[in-house]
């Protein structure tokens, strides 16, 4: 792991995510841009000293002769540094796990989804809720064609911890995300609203064609959007609505999206995420349960337990790593990957992320062009 240390988020959420199913060992790290803190950070996981190291330019010297090397390296840094990270890690041979957005620039993302088929190394990215059972049972309906062709998709990531300027004082997470240097040209749409985007063209199977955004920074000093509002065209002529936002009071993680088709509708809410609702044009609305002995192969592979006994984030991010692991065994051993290896978020999908966020931005930016296609979708 490169970052991710003492205080460090989503790190965590990393190291629990990658340990749930006895598919990953954390083996070696950088933790931190201070060495010692690094140190003493891996001693407390039970890190060999020798493999704690001040650098991931260290750990990628160090690693890559050993007949034990690590066999993945996992990204867990601000988004600036992802691009020069991820780059040396697949010119060394590894495989990447990465957080999002893929890099923090376009033209770093278009090189880096290049070097990743080029080097025919694996390249995930945690798209984190396309990770849930019930994400995965809505893809496969419409795809089925359970709500008829889709004409419309809403989607929305609203926050409240960003609602003040907690960025000025002392708040390392939100002091990096407010920072166009460290995380881009996109506030809330990079940070969140990359995260609605994938959901919506995941559960959808829609690809975007243009768009037009109004962005906005209701926080006094903060140098980069905090609101966004996002009117998308999809190839095919279906219609879409996104909205992100770190300033909505009464919202601590209100990830929610609508797919309407001909026939039908699909809702999943986050925070209620065992559950799917299904709004057939006749007949009755259905509440459709994980574990349910008739849903997916897709959704059943992503459940470990019963019906009843409530499964979210933590469980859903593990299935990531979980379909990582299988995808990377696959690979090497030349087969097709079960249930678990398949429909996974890799380069491609951060590639498409990136060029979204830039789409968003040059869109707002441009009064007299308001429809934009992305580079990459």
């Amino acid at each position: 792991m490169i970052g991710g240390g003492d205080g460090a988020y989503i790190g965590n959420i990393h190291r629990i995510a990658a340990r749930l199913d006895g598919a990953w060992q954390l083996v070696a790290g950088a933790f931190d841009v201070n060495p010692e803190k690094g140190r003493a950070f891996a001693g407390g996981q039970g890190i060999d000293e020798a493999r704690s190291y001040g650098s991931y330019q260290d750990l990628i010297a160090a690693e890559q002769d050993r007949a034990d090397r690590v066999e993945a390296v996992a990204i867990c840094t601000p988004n600036f540094t992802h691009f020069p990270i991820a780059k040396a890690l697949l010119e060394a041979g590894f495989d990447v796990i990465c957080e999002k957005p893929l890099t923090a620039t376009l033209a770093d993302a278009v090189a880096l989804e290049a070097l990743a088929r080029s080097s025919d190394r694996f390249v995930g990215v945690t798209y984190t809720y396309c990770g849930y059972p019930m994400v995965h049972e809505a893809r496969v309906r419409v795809a089925a064609g359970d709500i008829g062709a889709v004409r419309s998709v809403q989607v929305e990531y609203p926050l409240e911890w960003m609602a003040t300027a907690i960025e000025q004082s002392g708040n390392a997470q939100a002091a990096w995300r407010t920072d166009p240097a460290k995380n881009g040209r996109g506030g809330s749409i990079g940070d969140i609203g990359t995260h609605a985007y994938h959901l919506a063209g995941f559960v959808s199977g829609l690809t975007l064609d243009s768009l037009t955004a109004d962005l906005a920074t209701f926080v006094p000093g903060r140098a980069l959007d905090d609101n966004a509002h996002v009117m998308m065209r999809y190839q095919g002529g279906a219609r879409g609505l996104l909205w992100s936002s770190q300033v909505a009071l009464g919202h601590s993680n209100g990830v929610r999206l609508r797919v309407f088709g001909e026939t039908g509708s699909l809702q999943w809410f986050q925070e209620q995420p065992n559950e799917l609702i299904l709004s057939p044009l006749a007949g009755r609305v259905q509440t459709i349960k994980r574990g349910a002995d008739d849903l997916s192969e897709d959704a059943k592979a992503r459940t470990r337990t019963p019906a009843g006994h409530p499964e979210g984030y933590l469980e859903a991010f593990a299935n990531l790593y979980a379909g990582f692991a299988e995808a990377i065994r696959a690979q090497r051993e030349g087969r097709a990957p079960g249930p678990l290896g398949r429909n996974l978020p890799t380069a491609s999908d951060g590639l498409k992320g990136v060029a979204f966020v830039e789409a968003v931005v040059d869109s707002h930016e441009a009064a007299d062009q308001p429809w934009l296609r992305p580079v990459a979708v």
